[in-house]
Order: structure tokens, then C-alpha cells, then sequence
């Protein structure tokens, strides 16, 4: 984890339709010596089609998911497209994987979310031996067995007719409890946090040293990639700047799980802000988003998020730039983007 910071466009999933003038904000950070470009997925718009899409006018920039969601694909159906995309890309391609919720892993698409770890361990296990094109692909683990053991028996282990372009393509797992976020630094390439303080780094740092001291564990520290999401609204007024992103952590901290498992909340909670994150989640489960999103202060806002004037933006990137991150993943206008690679590149 050294070197100079990069910067990442993070275009996330859709709401309720495309972002407006997505091809030109793309063309601009390529253009200003964005190293990646970054695409999501919810219970809507998927990561891939737009990646491949807008992708495809780059030359330049790594095209990366953040991420795809385990249960929206078997672990061959995602080596497939990895394959495909790093062709299409000439080599360009990042995979992000990540389990969700049990929200959404069992209310959109029907499956089990228990055991995640477990999954993910074997997720990835897939997908690799389909990359390295080595063997017919088999696995005995329990939540993706190939060949299926039931059916018609006729199910044989296969290797991918297409040959990867690249044996190795990078893979970075999104993570936020604890244990997962171990299991990213032991199994994975890279690392997205959802929610990133600076000021919070060392309980980060704890669980990512127990994930690199796994006698399996593919990176080091220098080797291994962080890349953060930070909000970024550059306006005059700092609480103005700050209103336009307290919705976004309420509906993340009280909407965005049940009560009893939110892993946002959870983050917060690590980060120093339990008593506050306890108020906006029972706000806002209750009905009272608008107050849940008041009951955000701004020092919560500031811990994750770059807001305020450009000069204090300037002081306050110090932080980040200290910090264990390798990409600062950013969105906004092309004049956002302008001031952020004035800032950091």
C-alpha cells in the first residue's frame, strides 16, 4: 500500500434511470489521468452492461465492478464474463466481488445468505481455476459443487472454451465486518470499503494484518490495493455541502438492512459512532427519514466524506493521502473532477 494516491470514477448503480451525461464525465477523467473506472449493482442496473458499454470508449482507464453481487451469478457465469471483459478491455479489467445483504441475497434473488465467508472463499476458489485454464473445473465444496452431484449424472467437469487473455486478473472483494475484511487481505487482490474514515484507519489496519499473516495470503501490505469510496461536494458552505450527503448515510445506516443485521451501521458503530447511528437508525426505521438524515452530524459526514471549499478539501485530502489507500474512488461533475486531479494528481 504505496505509492501515490490514484483516482477512480466510482459511477455506482443506477436509481431510476442512467446518470445523465455519463460519456462525457468518462471521457473527461481519462482524459485527466483517471486510473480506473468503476461500475455497481443493487436490485437494479447491473455492473457489467454499463462497464462494457461506456468502457468501450476508454483506452486507457481499468474498468472494474464495485462490485458484482455473489448471488446474481454462479462463480462460472462470472469467470465467463471476466474472461469476455478482459478481452474486450485488451487486459483492462478489475474484478469486485461482494456477498450484499440478506436483504437482497434472499428477497431479489432467492438464495441462502448464511455462511458468506465460507461462499466467498469458494466463489473466488471457482473462478480462479477457470482463469488459469488448467484442469477441468471441479469443486467439492458445498455451496457451488461442480459437477452438480444430483440431476441426471451427466454433468462432466469442463474447461473454458475461450482462453483468457490474462491468467491473473486482479480480484478485490468489498467488505465490512471484521472477519471479511480479514478474508479479503488472505484470498483477494484488493479491498473497497464501503464507508472509509482516515481518522479510523488503525482498527482497518488490525483487520487486514490478521488476513496477511495467513500462510496462504496472496499480497503483502506494499502489494495489496485499497480503494475508497469519498463523497466529495465542493461547496462555499461546509453544512450545506454536508446536507447533501446526510441523506445518503441515514438511508445506509437505517434503511439499508434490518435492525438486528445492518453491516453499514455496524461500520459506524467501529468507526465511534454507535450512540449517533443507534438515533438515526430508530429514526429512520420509524418512518422519520428526514430526521434520521438531521440526526447526521457533521463531524459523521466529514469522517467519510470530502465536503466544503476547495481549500479545505485540499487540507482535509492530507488525511487520506496518509492514510493505507492506494484509489480514491470519486464521482461528480466534470468540474468536480477537474478540482479533485487538480488536488490529488
Amino acid at each position: 500500500m504505496s505509492g501515490s494516491l490514484k483516482l477512480g470514477l466510482q459511477m455506482g448503480y443506477w436509481g431510476r434511470a442512467a446518470p445523465p451525461n455519463a460519456i462525457e464525465t468518462i471521457l473527461e477523467a481519462e482524459r485527466l489521468g483517471f486510473d480506473s473506472l468503476w461500475t455497481a449493482e443493487s436490485w437494479g442496473s447491473d455492473a457489467l452492461t454499463p462497464l462494457a458499454w461506456w468502457g468501450s470508449q476508454t483506452t486507457t482507464m481499468r474498468l472494474g465492478t464495485s462490485l458484482c453481487q455473489l448471488s446474481a451469478r454462479t462463480p462460472t457465469a462470472m469467470a465467463m464474463a471476466t474472461i469476455t471483459m478482459d478481452h474486450l478491455s485488451n487486459g483492462r479489467f478489475v474484478l469486485g466481488l461482494g456477498v450484499s445483504g440478506p436483504q437482497v441475497v434472499e428477497g431479489w434473488y432467492g438464495q441462502d445468505f448464511s455462511k458468506p465467508l465460507a461462499r466467498t472463499r469458494e466463489y473466488i476458489d471457482i473462478v480462479r481455476q477457470v482463469l488459469h485454464r488448467e484442469a477441468p473445473v471441479r469443486s467439492d465444496g458445498p455451496h457451488y459443487p461442480l459437477p452438480y452431484p444430483g440431476g441426471m449424472g451427466l454433468g462432466k467437469p469442463l474447461k473454458p472454451i475461450t482462453h483468457p487473455l490474462r491468467s491473473e486478473v486482479p480480484i478485490i472483494l468489498g467488505a465490512e465486518g471484521p472477519k471479511n475484511i480479514a478474508l479479503a487481505a488472505e484470498i483477494a487482490d484488493g479491498w473497497f470499503p464501503i464507508f472509509f474514515a482516515p481518522r479510523a484507519m488503525g482498527s482497518f489496519q488490525t483487520m487486514l494484518d490478521e488476513g496477511f499473516a495467513r500462510p496462504a495470503a496472496r499480497q503483502t501490505k506494499e502489494t495489496f490495493e485499497v480503494l475508497a469510496f469519498a463523497p466529495t461536494i465542493i461547496h462555499d458552505d461546509v453544512e450545506v455541502a454536508a446536507d447533501l450527503y446526510r441523506p445518503a448515510i441515514a438511508l445506509y445506516v437505517g434503511g439499508m438492512g434490518a435492525k438486528e443485521m445492518n453491516f453499514h451501521f455496524d461500520v459506524f458503530c467501529r468507526m465511534g459512532w454507535e450512540a449517533e447511528a443507534t438515533k438515526i437508525q430508530e429514526l429512520y426505521l420509524a418512518g422519520h427519514k428526514e430526521e434520521a438524515a438531521a440526526a447526521v452530524p457533521t463531524k459523521m459526514v466529514e469522517d467519510i466524506a470530502l465536503v466544503g471549499p476547495k481549500e479545505k478539501i485540499r487540507d482535509d485530502l492530507e488525511m487520506w493521502k496518509e492514510s493505507m489507500l492506494t484509489t480514491l474512488l470519486v464521482n461528480g461533475s466534470v468540474a468536480d473532477l477537474q478540482t479533485l486531479a487538480e488536488l490529488v494528481l
